[in-house]
């Protein structure tokens, strides 16, 4: 990782575990999606179609997957380990959902771990792209 400040935010990224889950309801599609369309809704996010789902025999769980017009939403659940995956892709700003709070309450989650990650190169891997776009020519 370099120290070089991002200068081109391409979006931001949301990936979020939550253990110590509820494996009943890691087993329910529909309330794994009504999770995934209260963060939809929340953030003013817009959805390109309709989401898309699978439920994996018992005693499996669900993955589940929107795509935004911002990028997308992604979910993955793990009942027999009690644990719950979702990955939020989005190129506009939004605002930080409370992530902790919300899987606590639907999940019954005893643990929500939150990294955030800013997409987009740094001030060093712009120069070297230029630098490299200007040595490369064409004939």
């Amino acid at each position: 990782m370099t120290s070089s400040a991002t200068i081109m935010n391409v979006g931001t990224e949301w990936l979020v575990d939550a253990d110590g889950c509820s494996a009943e309801l890691l087993r329910d599609v529909d309330a794994i999606r009504r999770i995934c369309e209260q963060i939809i809704d929340d953030l003013e996010l817009r959805v390109v179609g309709c989401g898309v789902w699978h439920k994996f025999p018992h005693p499996g769980g669900v993955t589940g997957m929107f795509l935004l017009t911002e990028s997308h939403l992604a979910c993955h659940t793990y009942p027999e380990l009690g644990v719950a995956t979702f990955n939020l892709y989005c190129c506009r700003n939004r605002p930080r959902w409370d992530w902790e709070k919300k899987l606590s309450d639907a999940l019954s989650a005893s643990i929500v771990t939150v990294q955030v990650v800013t997409r987009g190169a740094s001030e060093a891997e712009v120069e070297d792209r230029a630098i490299s776009a200007q040595g490369v020519r064409r004939r």
